[in-house]
């Protein structure tokens, strides 16, 4: 089972990871990750644009990667796009594998390219005032760790 996927509006992330788990039944181990836009700090919203083919195209090549790299049973990876507002969610990324480990260990590893591949642009409202957001120096790191 592979779901990938860029939505433009709100996605339900228990219903990814419950479908997951329904087209997964032999799976010994699911684990799931969501972002949410953050609330504190003056952020008012969040706002990600992409560019579609070059987007859906890295994502795809990140699912390709952690098939090869894992022993997955599925793998579930949505994206959002657009304006959002603290508490909606951004991401969320499933996997089921026979046992735990690689489940976990895919979710820390396609969160990671996620994090630090350009393949999004983020902005930020804080105060009345929009900010782009730039990868940290510990999400390239984060990443990087993958490499070796």
């Amino acid at each position: 089972m592979r779901n990938v996927r860029i939505e433009s509006g709100a996605f339900d992330p228990h219903a990814l990871t419950s479908n997951l788990a329904k087209s997964c039944p032999e799976a010994g181990g699911i684990a799931s990750f969501l972002g949410a836009v953050r609330a504190g700090g003056g952020v008012q919203a969040l706002e990600l644009s992409h560019y579609e083919p070059l987007t859906m195209a890295g994502m795809e090549l990140l699912a390709d990667d952690a098939f090869a790299r894992f022993d997955l049973m599925g793998l579930s990876m949505v994206h959002r796009v657009g304006h959002m507002v603290p508490g909606d969610p951004i991401v969320c990324v499933a996997a089921a594998s026979r046992h735990r480990r690689d489940a976990i260990a895919t979710i820390d590893f396609c969160m990671d390219h996620l994090k630090s591949a350009a393949w999004f642009w983020k902005r930020e409202l804080r105060e009345g005032s929009w900010h782009w957001i730039e990868p940290r120096a510990q999400d390239y790191s984060d990443k990087d760790r993958w490499e070796k």
